[in-house]
């Protein structure tokens, strides 16, 4: 049975999605089932994600993919993706992210992502997310591709929570899409 999101990607190729997670075990399962079923329909997949969680990540991807599908994932520590400029800098991750995407786009190659945003601290300033987020969903429909964004839920501050809610048009909750 396919899950509601694999849905919504089979009938949209645009789709900018918050997933506001709650518990390791849901996060991975989640993020499993978006790689698998990403490559099942012939998408490759670019995976943004902290070293810390990316081991468990891909020992469940061994269960579910083989050595050949896993060749379909690019892999990103999300700490370089974010802050390759030196600090939370909107244009310097969007050029990033423009070259990781290049050869997709140049080879006409049906890709998806999975972006993990975390923070050590919520000292940032939170309108750059808002910046950003907006550019991201630009880059969604101009480049044509489904993205996750992945925000740990207790971690958010109400004044965050908001500025995601108006800025994804699709929020993931468990296994149901709004």
């Amino acid at each position: 049975m396919k899950s509601k999101l694999s849905q919504l990607f089979e009938e949209k190729r645009c789709v900018h999605v918050l997933y506001s997670y709650n518990g390791l075990e849901n996060y991975v399962e989640q993020a499993v089932s978006y790689v698998r079923d990403g490559i099942r329909a012939g998408d490759y997949v670019i995976f943004i994600e902290n070293d810390r969680l990316l081991p468990i990540i891909q020992k469940e991807l061994e269960k579910v993919l083989t050595d050949e599908q896993r060749e379909f994932i690019q892999w990103i520590n999300n700490f370089d993706f974010y802050y390759s400029s030196g600090s939370y800098h909107p244009p310097a991750i969007t050029n990033y992210f423009n070259k990781m995407v290049e050869p997709y786009i140049e080879h006409k190659t049906p890709f998806r992502s999975w972006a993990h945003v975390e923070w050590t601290t919520m000292q940032d300033p939170l309108h750059l997310i808002e910046d950003f987020e907006k550019i991201v969903d630009e880059a969604v429909h101009q480049l044509s591709f489904p993205l996750i964004c992945a925000y740990e839920g207790k971690r958010m501050p109400e004044y965050l929570e908001k500025i995601l809610m108006e800025t994804h048009p699709y929020v993931l909750m468990e296994d149901d899409i709004m």
